[in-house]
C-alpha cells in the first residue's frame, strides 16, 4: 500500500506539472492541442489499449484455453496495424481539417447530428462495463492482499477521476507513457522470474489440446466471434480513435503506428507466455491448478519475491488506471459535445468525467462476468458504428437514416444475441452483429439517393 501511494504521488505530481499549459478550450482539455509527439502518442495509444485485460484476463485465458489464446490477440495486433496504416492519416487529416474532438464527431460530419448523437449514447452504453473492467482488475488484485473488493474500487475509481479531472487528455498521455514503462518492465520481469525459479524445459509434459487450435474451447466458431470485433477495435472503440487526432505531425502518426507495434508485439507473446508455462506448471505439480481464471495471476503473485510483487501490482493498476481514465475522458467530450451539444465550457467535460467515473464504479462493484467476455461484448456493441464510420471516410455523400437504423440495426443485434446466446446457422453474433448493420447501411443509403 505504500508503494501505491508513491505510485498515486508520483502520476499526480506528472498530472499537476501537465497543467502548467493553461486549458483554454476543449480542445486543449480533450486533445492536448493535437500537440503530441510520435513517443508519447505511441504510449498513450498503447497504455490505453492494453488494460488489466492482459496482466489479468489474457494470462488466465491463455492459462485455461490454450495457445488459441496467442493467434486471438495476434489478429487483433494485426488488424489494428493494417487499419492504423491505411485509415489514421486520413483520418488525422479529417480531424484537423473539420476541427473533430470528440470521435462521435466524425460521423455526424456527413450523417448528421443525430446520428453522431446515437453513436455518442451506445458508446456510453458499451463502454461503462468494459470500463468496469478495470477497476475488477485491480479490485482483484488488492482483495487478493487483504484489501476489501469494494474498496480497491473505490480507490481506482477516485484515482481515474482526479488524474482526468485535473490533466485532460495532457495529463492522461504523460502518465500513461510513465505508466507503459511499468506494464512492459513487470511482464518481462514477471515471465523471467517464473521461467528460471519455477519452471524447466518449457511445455514439455503439457497436455497437447492446449497446444493446439482447434481445441474444446477455440472452435473455429469461437474464434471468429471474438476475434471479429477485436479486428476493428481501432476504428470502431471511441477511445483509441481518439487517440489519432491528436500526434502534432504526419511524421509523429507515423512514428506513433511503428512504436505502438513494437510494443503490442512484446508486451502480448510475454503475456501469453506467462498463461502458458503456468498451465504447464500446474500440470507438473508445481503450480496450485485454478478454476477461476481471473484468479490466475493474483494465485501466482502470492508465490513471487516482494520487489516482483509490487513490480507486477503497479504495472496490473497502472495498465487499468490508463485505459479507465483515457475512456471515461473520451466519453465525456462526447457526452458534452455530442449529447448535451456544449463545445465550449471544459467545465462541462470535467463534470462529466466525474459523473461517469461514479457510474462505472456502480457498474463494477456488481462484478458481472469474465474480465475477457466483457471487453469482448462491449467491443461487438461497437460494431455497429463501423459502417458510418466508413462512409464517412469513402463515401463523398451519405445519408442521415443509414447511419442511424444501422447503428440501432447493429446494437439490437448484438445486446439481444448476447442475452439469449443466440448464433444462427452457426455464425457467432459479433458476425451478424457487423453483417446486419452494414446491409442496412448499404441499403438504406441506396434509397436515400
Amino acid at each position: 500500500m505504500a508503494i501505491l501511494l508513491i505510485y498515486f504521488f508520483i502520476g499526480t505530481i506528472i498530472v499537476v506539472y501537465s497543467m502548467r499549459a493553461r486549458t483554454r478550450d476543449q480542445e486543449d482539455y480533450f486533445l492536448a492541442r493535437r500537440r503530441l509527439g510520435g513517443l508519447v502518442s505511441s504510449l498513450t495509444y498503447a497504455a490505453t489499449t492494453y488494460s488489466a485485460f492482459m496482466m489479468i484476463g489474457l494470462v488466465g485465458l491463455t492459462y485455461s484455453t490454450g495457445v488459441g489464446a496467442l493467434g486471438f490477440e495476434l489478429l487483433y495486433l494485426v488488424g489494428t496495424l493494417f487499419l492504423l496504416r491505411y485509415y489514421a492519416p486520413r483520418i488525422w487529416e479529417l480531424s484537423r481539417k473539420e476541427k473533430i474532438v470528440s470521435p462521435s464527431e466524425l460521423i455526424s460530419l456527413k450523417h448528421g447530428r443525430n446520428s453522431g448523437r446515437l453513436s455518442a449514447v451506445i458508446s456510453l452504453f458499451a463502454l461503462i462495463p468494459y470500463t468496469s473492467v478495470q477497476l475488477i482488475g485491480v479490485a482483484l488484485l488488492l482483495n487478493r492482499f487483504g484489501v476489501p473488493f469494494h474498496t480497491g474500487i473505490i480507490l481506482t475509481g477516485f484515482i481515474v477521476a482526479l488524474w482526468g479531472l485535473l490533466g485532460g487528455m495532457r495529463g492522461i498521455a504523460w502518465t500513461d507513457a510513465f505508466q507503459g514503462g511499468i506494464m512492459l518492465f513487470s511482464a518481462l520481469a514477471l515471465v523471467s522470474w517464473v521461467h528460471l525459479h519455477l519452471g524447466g524445459s518449457l511445455f514439455i509434459g503439457t497436455e497437447e489440446k492446449i497446444l493446439e487450435v482447434p481445441n474444446e474451447f477455440w472452435t473455429p466458431v469461437k474464434f471468429i466471434s471474438l476475434a471479429t470485433p477485436w479486428f476493428f477495435f481501432s476504428l470502431t472503440n471511441p477511445q483509441v480513435l481518439q487517440r489519432v487526432f491528436v500526434p502534432k505531425n504526419k511524421l509523429a502518426l507515423g512514428r506513433m503506428i511503428v512504436l505502438f507495434g513494437s510494443f503490442g508485439l512484446v508486451y502480448t507473446v510475454l503475456v501469453t507466455l506467462l498463461g502458458l508455462e503456468l498451465r504447464f506448471l500446474t500440470e507438473n505439480g508445481v503450480f496450485p491448478k485454478i478454476l477461476d481464471r481471473d484468479l490466475v495471476t493474483p494465485t501466482l503473485l502470492g508465490l513471487v519475491p516482494e520487489w516482483l510483487l509490487i513490480a507486477v501490482s503497479l504495472s496490473i493498476v497502472a495498465a487499468a488506471i490508463t485505459t479507465a481514465n483515457s475512456i471515461v475522458l473520451t466519453l465525456s467530450s462526447m457526452l458534452s459535445r455530442d449529447v448535451l451539444g456544449e463545445k465550449r465550457r471544459v467545465v462541462v467535460g470535467k463534470m462529466g468525467i466525474v459523473g461517469l467515473t461514479i457510474m462505472v464504479m456502480a457498474f463494477a462493484s456488481k462484478r458481472p462476468d469474465y474480465i475477457v467476455e466483457l471487453a469482448v461484448l462491449s467491443s461487438t456493441i461497437l460494431l455497429c458504428q463501423l459502417p458510418s464510420i466508413l462512409g464517412t471516410i469513402h463515401l463523398k455523400k451519405t445519408g442521415k437514416h443509414s447511419s442511424i437504423f444501422s447503428m440501432i440495426s447493429g446494437f439490437l443485434t448484438s445486446t439481444l444475441m448476447a442475452i439469449y446466446s443466440l448464433n444462427p446457422l452457426g455464425i457467432p453474433y459479433s458476425v451478424w452483429t457487423l453483417l446486419i448493420s452494414l446491409s442496412v447501411y448499404l441499403l438504406l443509403l441506396r434509397l436515400e439517393r
